[in-house]
């Protein structure tokens, strides 16, 4: 009975959410205060009805029961539990079920908070219930989570060994909440648009703002999940690698960036209003867009583990409703839009301005670079790969552009800024960067400028970011969040220069008592000993680390086989100091006693991930703030929030 319990609360809640979409646009009329409950209503009974869902194809992975297609599919009763539970996302069915899940608990949360003005929410509210209703269609009629198999088969196939992983049990749910999260932000900007006032259209971007923070909190420690994971689970030493799935989750967090920056703007001084409404919309088109490019099987990648060709033309569809709907809604009102407030060319404003262009340009770096090979083999057949090169080409001289211009825009003031004064502010940052880049030259080998100039911007930032802390004192928490979020980007820009440009690598096959170096680290290979997992065999490699002829620390890489799945998979060990990793990876079996070894040694590579939680926190001290002001009339508190 457990999967037509969850079969039938899928039924009710499309219907809630057709509910919810016709009374929440009703609700957008003047005198429609009971269609404008309704709408709240049914946003909260809807949240209800998919958690119930959830919760029953959850039961069913959790107890086994095969004769629930995706059960059998993506489990076995040899699994823990805690992978048992993220098989529920780990395929087609599961995943996009966790997608409407999300879906409704941030529609439940505007109905439940109603920021803004109640005819503004209702129709945020009815928009969200259209894209709800169109996601669970699609799952109801192409992806059915509770599909039955009879007879049912007495064992499953279990879950890609790949996502048997800590790493991977919460790297999607945290970027589906990014991805999904944008969806608020839309809503809102397409409720503007239906409503036309022009009091309307500056009141939503303060009632969107709070789940514009939270979708990129949520992409930002998504993504830094999905790099860590790809850095200790493949077992090929790297962070990154342009992957176009990887990409499927930069190009929202770009683009939500961008509407954060466009939005404090039109919030603080009414710039940008047509930029910010645009930005909303490409947000979540980018998010529709990555979920097709990972579920329709047009790419082959080792993150997408559920793509189905068969249904990509479904997600296509989506698409072209949502954006092309939104971008109508754009073109009926875009007479009536007014550009925003006028500026002086030194002014914040611009610098948000060159901030938009620099991150939209990247974006535009990145779409290119991911779907022109998918074209190009639809023309003509023809197959290219568009790595790393092409990226470095393109997308980093942008991103270094913008990363020298950061620091500068909370020096100036809003409409009008004293670009000496600003410059006057900076010029310890400005020289503790020379001194950063200039030591990294005269101490580290080997010598680029690519080092100098990666450290010197590092140094700018995080000095700038200081000062910008110090100019703050006293103030409220939240008013330090963009100095953080900008500090933490040359935390990972460090690392990134660190392990890319100064890692060492060693690849030998070794037998017991041999020793391997790399960097500055002796390795003595002891041997392999085969240990049991719970669903999986393994050989496990002992490998002492040595100084000086004493053993400082034993590590223990493995290469495990999952006989269910019939796949293989390395478990690297990793030593770290915090500013250096030293990474092993256990490859081939070579006979008597002799295994493949890889080792590399990556300067400040935990500096990746440190700059990425520095980010994400600046992130929630920002929402922090933004949730104890009351959306109903800005305080003194809300403009400390804003001057950030």
């Amino acid at each position: 009975m457990t999967g037509e319990l969850g079969q039938l609360a899928l039924c009710f809640a499309l219907a809630l959410s057709l509910v919810m979409a016709g009374a929440g646009i009703a609700g957008s009329r003047a005198d429609a205060a009971a269609a404008r409950a309704i709408a709240s209503s049914a946003a909260l009974g809807m949240l209800v009805f998919v958690v119930l869902a959830f919760g029953a194809l959850t039961y069913g992975f959790i107890v086994s029961d095969f004769s629930i297609a995706a059960v059998a599919n993506n489990s076995s009763t040899l699994k823990p539990l805690v992978y048992k539970i993220s098989g529920v996302w780990g395929n087609h069915e599961g995943s996009m079920l966790l997608w409407v899940l999300v879906l409704s608990l941030y529609a439940g949360l505007v109905a439940w908070l109603q920021r803004g003005g109640a005819r503004l929410t209702s129709a945020a509210l009815g928009v969200q219930g259209l894209l709800a209703a169109a996601f669970f269609l699609f799952i109801l009629f192409t992806s059915n989570p509770f599909l039955r198999l009879d007879p049912q088969p007495f064992e499953g196939a279990g879950l890609n060994p790949l996502l048997q992983d800590p790493g991977l049990a919460m790297h999607p749910p945290m970027l589906y909440a990014g991805y999904v999260g944008l969806s608020a932000s839309f809503s809102y900007a397409a409720a503007a648009l239906i409503l036309g006032e022009e009091a309307i259209r500056q009141q939503w971007v303060r009632a969107a703002r709070p789940f514009m923070l939270i979708a990129w909190i949520a992409l930002t420690c998504g993504i830094a999940l999905g790099s860590w994971w790809a850095y200790y689970e493949l077992g090929w030493g790297g962070f990154w690698f342009w992957d176009p799935v990887e990409n499927a989750s930069l190009m929202p967090w770009l683009i939500g960036t961008a509407l954060l920056h466009s939005a404090l703007a039109t919030e603080k001084s009414g710039a940008f209003r047509t930029w910010t409404l645009l930005l909303a919309i490409a947000g979540f088109s980018f998010s529709l867009i990555g979920t097709f490019l990972v579920r329709s099987g047009v790419l082959s990648s080792v993150h997408a583990f559920a793509s189905d060709p068969t249904r990509g033309f479904f997600i296509m569809v989506l698409i072209a409703l949502a954006i092309g709907g939104a971008l109508a809604l754009f073109a009926w009102r875009a007479p009536s839009l007014q550009g925003g407030a006028a500026f002086e060319p030194v002014s914040r404003e611009t610098t948000l301005l060159l901030n938009n262009v620099f991150l939209v340009a990247a974006c535009a770096c990145v779409f290119v670079g991911t779907l022109y090979p998918l074209v190009l083999d639809a023309i003509n057949g023809t197959k290219i790969s568009v790595g790393p090169p092409y990226f470095a080409v393109t997308f980093a001289p942008i991103f270094f552009a913008l990363l020298l211009l950061v620091p500068l825009g909370p020096q100036l003031g809003w409409r009008k800024g004293d670009l000496k004064a600003a410059l006057r502010t900076l010029y310890p940052a400005l020289g503790i960067a020379a001194v950063a880049g200039l030591a990294v030259l005269a101490i580290v080998t080997p010598r680029s400028v690519a080092a100098f100039g990666a450290f010197a911007v590092a140094g700018w930032l995080i000095a700038a970011s200081v000062i910008d802390v110090k100019k703050r004192k006293g103030a409220r928490a939240a008013a330090f969040a963009s100095a953080l979020a900008h500090a933490g980007l040359g935390v990972t820009l460090m690392g990134v220069a660190g392990t890319s440009l100064w890692r060492s690598e060693a690849l030998e096959v070794m037998a017991p008592g041999q020793t391997m170096q790399v960097g500055p680290y002796t390795l003595r290979f002891d041997g392999v000993t085969e240990v049991q997992g719970p669903n999986y065999n393994a050989q496990r490699a002992h490998i002492a680390l040595m100084d000086g002829g004493k053993v400082q620390t034993m590590l223990e890489p493995e290469h495990r086989m999952y006989t269910e799945e019939g796949q293989d998979v390395s478990d690297t060990a990793i030593r770290t100091t915090g500013f250096r990793d030293l990474y092993l990876a256990l490859g081939d079996d070579r006979g008597n006693g002799r295994f493949t070894v890889r080792a590399y040694v990556s300067p400040l590579a935990p500096f990746i991930w440190l700059g990425g939680l520095v980010m994400a926190l600046g992130g929630f001290l920002s929402l922090w703030g933004r949730l104890r002001v009351k959306a109903a009339a800005p305080s003194a508190s809300e403009a400390a929030v804003a001057a950030e």
